[in-house]
């Protein structure tokens, strides 16, 4: 009979082997972040509900539709709270909040760790999901761009995704985007009986959403769509232009797209996905960002600009699988420390405890079993050593098995942690 209870829909339990996935790419993550300069922080997991409505825009689906809102239970306080559903309106409010902006500038921060959202579950999208977050915030670009954006493409290189391509584009600024937008809506008014529902209640609320809708009827007119590209003003197309330009000076490979606009109301200018290749769509977007110089004075701070990037682990997790690549697993023990007397735990506890003391990652068989049967359970768990404790322990010595190789010697204890250390599996 299955269990009655279960991990809420949209969820999953992230098992050892699977935490080991996610381990590596948060190494990686956190390796990038340092030696580019960016400096660790945690926000809340809930925040105010105006810090995303504000922030990411009440009319967008991230609000309107998939907003995990949060109610106390108990007390008198009737705040409206909601898990975060993305890291860098959080982050921006904790600069305005904080006082960051008289750190030196720019403020390069990253976090990394789960995000919410009420969202309909299927494959590579969860309720609750892992991102990997960077903020540059305090620089207008066009330099820091193309740096976040190497960034960005270095971590899915350095995680073993090969196939991974860059599109980009320009959304424009409040100098250029109205004029562009009263374009757009007069397009898709000319179009409207040919808008499904859903994109017409969008025209109403954030036509620039319809570029980036997933329905096919949309695909025909989407594609007569005057082109933001095409009008952006003089100053947006001269930071779009350098952007390119430093990107080709990096070797960076792109893709133009000007239907990308991203699915948040705070970007301007610079906006950015990355796929696998030939899995182009919402739903195979590996990660992205853009520029937000709005975004801070949204949240109550003055007019910085800020650019920075989230990028899905749990679908390079997937991706990484379904490109075959070796997935790492739950870490072994360097050894098992066993014994002749099935009875003698404490014996094994005691001498595994100076091993830990020691810097290694050693287990003790607190079972009260034979040898063998302790063997075998050392040998199923990927030990590379065994420590049998037996006679040889009155004068001071163990037996040390080599459980891929077979041989086995006395070692002295006091030899025995920098032995283990020599010896350990590369």
């Amino acid at each position: 009979m299955p269990p009655s209870l279960r991990a809420p829909r949209g969820t999953r339990d992230l098992l050892p082997d699977e935490q080991a996935a996610f381990a590596r790419l948060e190494r990686i993550a956190r390796d990038l972040a340092a030696r580019y300069g960016y400096h660790e922080m945690e926000t809340p997991l809930f925040e105010q509900a105006a810090v995303f409505e504000r922030g990411i825009g009440a009319a967008t689906d991230v609000v309107e539709k998939e907003l995990f809102r949060v109610t106390p239970s108990r007390g008198e306080e009737r705040e409206a709270w909601a898990l975060r559903p993305e890291a860098t309106a959080g982050i921006c409010r904790a600069y305005v909040e904080h006082g960051m902006q008289t750190w030196p500038q720019p403020v390069k921060v990253t976090v990394t760790g789960p995000m919410f959202r009420y969202d309909r579950p299927q494959a590579g999208r969860y309720r609750q999901f892992w991102q990997w977050d960077i903020e540059a915030i305090g620089d207008p670009g066009p330099a820091v761009d193309a740096e976040v954006v190497e960034l960005a493409a270095r971590f899915y290189r350095d995680a073993g995704l090969a196939d991974v391509e860059l599109i980009l584009n320009s959304i424009g600024d409040p100098a250029c985007r109205p004029a562009y937008l009263a374009d757009l809506v007069a397009h898709y008014r000319a179009n409207e009986a040919r808008l499904p529902e859903l994109e017409r209640r969008r025209l109403e609320t954030n036509p620039l959403r319809l570029l980036d809708s997933k329905d096919p009827a949309m695909a025909e007119v989407n594609a007569g769509a005057p082109r933001i590209t095409d009008r952006l003003c003089p100053a947006c197309a001269e930071h779009f232009a350098a952007v390119r330009a430093h990107l080709d000076a990096m070797g960076v490979a792109y893709h133009l797209e000007p239907g990308l606009v991203r699915g948040l109301d705070y970007y301007t200018r610079t906006a950015f996905e990355f796929y696998r290749r030939g899995a182009e769509g919402q739903q195979q977007a590996l990660g992205g960002g853009g520029r937000y110089d709005g975004l801070i004075q949204l949240l109550g701070g003055k007019p910085t600009p800020g650019i920075g990037f989230a990028l899905g682990l749990d679908r390079v997790v997937l991706a990484l699988a379904s490109a075959g690549a070796t997935r790492p697993t739950a870490a072994a023990p360097v050894a098992v420390v066993v014994g002749a007397d099935p009875g003698d735990t404490q014996g094994r506890l005691r001498i595994a405890t100076e091993l830990r003391g020691a810097g290694l990652p050693v287990r003790a068989d607190l079972a009260v079993r034979k040898l063998g049967r302790q063997l075998e359970a050392a040998v199923r768990e990927g030990a590379q050593f065994a420590v049998i404790l037996g006679d040889e322990l009155v004068a001071g010595e163990v037996q040390l098995r080599d459980l891929d190789g077979g041989s086995q010697k006395a070692v002295p204890l006091a030899d025995l942690p920098a032995l283990l250390r020599r010896k350990v599996r590369g």
